[in-house]
């Protein structure tokens, strides 16, 4: 995958990808010295904006993994490079009206979800909610091939279990939820990505996470003595 910008070499977001599999990855390009390292990213908008459009790759490259995960999550399903390509383009064209000192990825990523919306209005493809954590979980970490079979087997099982129970939670702590938890994002950023109150993040991850405690079978899957 590509994002063409004008009258600039395309940037290849296929290969910016590389690395970004697991959560943890993701969070180490975009905070702790990955691909975009201890750049400041309002130096590198400043630089595009200045008329060095390539400096965006740093940019693309930083928050590709977690555009990809977002778009996956709200359900883009195979569409989600696309989606993420558009995204990043349209994120491009309008940096311009990027507030200064505002983080980028929540911005980015209100970016992303609307346009997946708009992608799955527009080819009839409405999922259930269910359907869309199913599809999450292809960008997640995967159970390395040296776990314990029987680990490894409870894990599975454990994903399926949150699956099932976020298909039941009401869409505004669905969306909190896989805001918080299953893309990594801390509550100033998921307040500014939702463009809700931190007081509302607080209020409805609470009770998504307690609705979400009832629905689950404790961890040792017993039920008590």
């Amino acid at each position: 995958m590509h994002i063409i910008l004008s009258g600039v070499e395309p940037i290849p977001v296929a290969r910016c990808m590389k690395g970004v599999r697991t959560r943890e990855g993701t969070r180490g390009l975009a905070r702790e010295g990955g691909l975009i390292g201890a750049v400041d990213e309002a130096a590198v908008i400043a630089r595009v904006r200045a008329g060095e459009p390539e400096a965006y790759a740093e940019l693309v490259r930083a928050h590709t993994g977690i555009a990809i995960r977002a778009a996956v999550a709200f359900g883009a399903g195979s569409d989600a490079e696309d989606v993420v390509q558009s995204a990043f383009f349209k994120a491009y064209r309008s940096l311009a009206t990027f507030r200064d000192g505002a983080a980028f990825r929540p911005w980015l990523l209100r970016i992303v979800v609307n346009e997946t919306r708009n992608t799955v209005r527009s080819a009839v493809r409405l999922r259930s909610a269910t359907g869309r954590e199913a599809a999450l979980l292809e960008a997640e970490p995967l159970i390395p091939d040296s776990a314990d079979p029987a680990v490894a087997a409870l894990e599975t099982e454990r994903r399926a279990l949150l699956r099932a129970a976020l298909g039941q939670l009401g869409e505004e702590q669905r969306l909190v939820v896989t805001y918080r938890y299953l893309l990594d994002m801390d509550e100033a950023e998921t307040a500014e990505a939702l463009g809700w109150p931190r007081g509302t993040v607080k209020s409805r991850l609470n009770r998504g996470l307690k609705k979400l405690g009832r629905l689950l079978p404790p961890p040792d899957g017993g039920g008590g003595g």
